[in-house]
């Protein structure tokens, strides 16, 4: 029997096969799903922030941040046994959830979670499969490690497997 785990906004989990993670709610946060296909073990992280070291105390709440998060959400999945260099990753979120005059790098809070979130990836060597970010609208997802479907789904809007 197969179970789907909540994340928290913030928060970070992982997860063998069959089990599945899903996390509400992302708006302006970015849902970082990474799998490793061989193990089919998989995690999911809720980000809000791109950079722990630009605020004061960043480094208390980990998953908090896509720099600390999706470090610390490879380990946990190494230690249930997945290999970095099998992991790949899917993103979704990263909404321009309102729309202002001024596009200060404040107000684009969502690009820069995308962004950051690529960039540590990348720095891990953990190629971004697909993405599902931007535009105006929230999201909420279900991954499934055993497989790697990434569901989407957004209100008005027709639900999408990546």
């Amino acid at each position: 029997m197969s179970e789907i785990i909540k994340v928290g906004m913030a928060d970070l989990k992982v997860c063998s096969s069959p089990n599945g993670l899903t996390t509400l709610g992302l708006g302006s946060c970015v849902g970082i799903a990474i799998r490793d296909p061989i193990t089919k073990i998989g995690g999911l992280a809720h980000i809000m922030l791109p950079d722990s070291t630009a605020i004061r105390g960043g480094q208390l709440n980990i998953p908090k941040f896509a720099d600390t998060g999706i470090t610390e959400l490879v380990r946990q999945m190494e230690m249930l046994g997945a290999k970095r260099n099998r992991m790949v990753a899917k993103l979704a979120g990263g909404a321009m959830m309102f729309t202002f005059q001024n596009k200060t790098d404040l107000v684009r809070v969502g690009d820069r979670n995308v962004e950051a979130s690529r960039q540590k990836l990348a720095e891990l060597q953990i190629p971004v499969l697909v993405a599902d970010t931007g535009a105006n609208y929230g999201r909420t997802v279900i991954f499934y490690p055993e497989t790697g479907d990434y569901v989407i789904k957004a209100v008005g809007k027709p639900e999408k497997v990546i």
